[in-house]
């Protein structure tokens, strides 16, 4: 079964044969803090707490906590242990210093009460973050993160943040253990036992087994004992009613447990890829509701259904099975369609089935089914907006929003309609900049405009507009600069390195070969920083490898091939050792060709023919291997190489040998396709070559008229 994550040691380990450093001498077992609002909750759970007796299995044994004991007594609570003494805060100090655990009851009057604070802070200054537990009785936590929600917070201040050795705040969020006693969340026994889980050391469902093992052996008895007295017609009334709520019980029980399952367990195991347990996560709830019909299902239990469903199919997905993922995110779908269907204005339903939607559309997208994908983004668009429409002031909704109209752009720009997904991530741009503006202080918001405006950069370029591309590429690198410097955070240094290359790459289609060099040489330097400090990371490798390739290019149209044959050389290096990886990328092959094709140009301006020919050769014999599943850019490719064969060919005279490998490339290219202005540059190369000036024409003129003038 699945266990609750221990609580971290003393000085951050979690390894349970580790033993904590000596505790401080304690009096109370844990110290209750809450708002006097919250008293009824806190008296019973007061009193839960003081009676629960730990399984004889489980008292005694070494946990990260220490030793489990037998009782969690004795419980300390202000208004009931607090004697008459004169000085009230120094004995509220030294019961908080005298406890081994700290339970704070959350509600938004908590989380705005000055002395439940105080005792946070007073708590933490001697207490490792572990040792505080939070129990969610109203509100919502972290809610004060989202403009306009901060009256739901539940979380006081001091249980937000996370605090130093030497007892001071810092700026890092703290993530305390949470147990959910709300109507809508876990249960309050599950909650319960989730604390208790907690302040032990165990596993939530060990407890939960012998807590269930418990009351069936005191149903038992009681089933005993009415046998005795079946002549009392009344005995079995209570008996049977008895029974009855214990049976509702054990199923809230059941399906709280489920849902620590398909959250915190989950959300746990996810970041580090424990594929096996996840899969057993989802088996063992569709066990559960194996036996239960979808239409007899509470709302709950179908939302859990599919969550489980959910769940499986992304783990078939990471593990390659593409029929097998598309068949249960399907199944998943049915569950939150339905679930929609009961509940059209739940937006939180339309948020569930959304999530599926865009999973089975990104599936058929990865295979190349472009029209299946189309519908399901264009379905997961109508969700997202319907959502905003019933929560308008969710910042959550509106990031669906946004990514809706992204991921429809994607899609629509693979289909080659440019215009059309063009306007898509205009709007997309417009809403993040909207959801931006109203929370500026978010840096993942401001990450997310600094990507929209790079989806729409490559969208307008694909149009030819590139002055506004140029300027949106330009937005984007001074955002990601913005946050690079005030976070230091590398995953924007990594952002950078393909914004400053693909505007390089924009600034050669326009000519501007000195100002194409800069950019390039500027994505260049940022990758010879990162990859020293992690060397085996192939996503830097490949940004650098491309980037100096695209440097040579830029050097040889300004006549510096020496320089270009070096920036290539180093580019070949690391695409030699990402094709010795398993298993290899189609786009580290593409890399291979293209660092022949850099040769072929180097070896042709140095007049040696041969080699030129040799290198081109090369690189249509690997571009004729590999598929990228974009079979439009994969025949550009080798028609570019045939053009590279062709010139080699005519450099050495044998103009019978160039015309057929003009010939050849011009082949590759499909008819009647919307063209971007690299494409069109090498449909009408190869159509000069040929001496097939006017269709050239045709197309030159259109590649002036957007200010195309690469000489690369």
């Amino acid at each position: 079964m699945a266990k609750l994550a221990r609580l971290p040691t003393a000085d951050g380990a979690t390894d349970a044969t580790k033993v904590r450093a000596p505790r401080l001498r304690t009096r109370y077992y844990a110290f209750l803090s809450y708002s006097h609002r919250d008293k009824e909750l806190a008296d019973w759970l007061h009193r839960e707490l003081e009676k629960f007796r730990v399984p004889n299995s489980l008292a005694g044994k070494l946990t990260a906590n220490g030793v489990v004991p037998k009782r969690l007594a004795p419980v300390f609570r202000d208004q009931q242990d607090l004697s008459a003494g004169g000085d009230l805060a120094q004995e509220i100090k030294a019961a908080l210093a005298g406890s081994q655990f700290l339970i704070v009851l959350c509600s938004p009057t908590a989380a705005t009460s000055r002395w439940t604070n105080q005792e946070i802070e007073s708590f933490k200054r001697t207490r490792p973050e572990g040792c505080v537990l939070a129990a969610v009785v109203a509100g919502e936590p972290f809610a004060s993160d989202v403009p306009g929600h901060e009256k739901e917070e539940c979380f006081p201040p001091a249980l937000r943040y996370k605090y130093d050795r030497r007892g001071h705040q810092t700026a890092k969020r703290a993530e305390p253990l949470a147990a959910d006693f709300r109507e809508s969340g876990e249960g309050q026994r599950v909650a319960f036992l989730k604390l208790v889980a907690g302040m032990l050391g165990v596993g939530l469902d060990e407890l939960v087994q012998r807590d269930t093992t418990r009351r069936h052996r005191r149903m038992a008895w009681l089933a005993a004992a009415s046998l005795g007295g079946m002549a009392v017609t009344s005995t079995l009334a209570v008996t049977a009613f008895q029974a009855r709520n214990e049976a509702r019980e054990q199923r809230r029980e059941a399906e709280g447990l489920i849902g620590f399952m398909l959250g915190d367990l989950k959300a746990k195991l996810e970041p580090v890829g424990k594929l096996d347990a996840l899969d057993g996560v989802g088996s063992r709830v569709l066990a559960y509701y194996s036996k239960i019909g979808t239409k007899d299902l509470s709302d709950a239990a179908l939302a859990q259904r599919s969550q489980a469903l959910s769940l499986m199919a992304g783990v078939a997905s990471a593990r390659g099975d593409i029929n097998g993922s598309t068949k249960l995110y399907r199944e998943a779908m049915a569950g939150t369609a339905e679930a929609v269907a009961r509940s059209p204005d739940d937006a939180n339903a339309l948020f569930e089935h959304a999530q599926n939607v865009f999973y089975y559309g990104q599936i058929a997208h990865e295979q190349g089914d472009f029209r299946t994908a189309e519908q399901s983004m264009r379905e997961y668009k109508r969700l997202a907006f319907k959502m905003v429409a019933l929560q308008p002031d969710s910042m959550k909704y509106r990031m669906e929003e946004q990514y809706a109209e992204t991921n429809l752009g994607v899609v629509l720009s693979d289909l080659r309609r440019f215009s059309e997904a063009t306007a898509q991530f205009r709007r997309a741009l417009a809403t993040m900049e909207a959801v931006a503006t109203a929370d500026p202080r978010n840096t993942g918001y401001q990450q997310s405009v600094a990507e929209s405006l790079a989806w729409l950069s490559d969208a307008e370029a694909a149009t030819g507009n590139y002055q506004a591309a140029v300027a949106q590429r330009r937005r984007q690198i001074e955002i990601l600069d913005r946050l690079a410097a005030a976070t230091g955070d590398v995953s924007y240094q990594q952002r950078l390195i393909p914004a400053h290359r693909q505007l390089g790459r924009l600034l050669i289609d326009q000519g501007e070969m000195q100002s194409a060099t800069e950019q390039l040489r500027t994505a260049v330097a940022l990758s010879d920083v990162l990859i020293p400090k992690e060397p085996a990371n192939a996503v830097w490798k490949e940004y650098a490898y491309r980037a100096r390739i695209d440097l040579a290019w830029a050097l040889l149209a300004l006549g510096r091939t020496d320089e270009a044959a070096t920036e290539n050389q180093r580019a070949c290096q690391l695409v030699a050792e990402l094709n010795r990886r398993v298993p290899v990328k189609y786009v580290w092959k593409q890399g291979a060709s293209y660092c022949l094709m850099v040769q072929a140009r180097i070896a042709s301006d140095r007049g040696d023919a041969l080699a030129s020919l040799k290198a081109a050769q090369g690189a249509a014999q690997i571009l004729q291997t590999v598929r990228s599943g974009d079979a439009v850019n994969d025949a550009y490719l080798r028609a570019n190489a045939w053009r590279l064969i062709g010139d080699a060919q005519r450099q050495s005279a044998n103009m019978s040998a160039a015309t057929a490998a003009w010939s050849t490339g011009l082949q590759q290219l499909p008819a009647d396709v919307a063209e971007q202005p690299f494409e069109m540059s090498v449909r009408a190369q190869l159509l000069k070559r040929l001496g097939r000036n006017g269709e050239a024409a045709t197309a030159e003129m259109r590649l002036r008229s957007i200010g195309f003038r690469s000489a690369a």
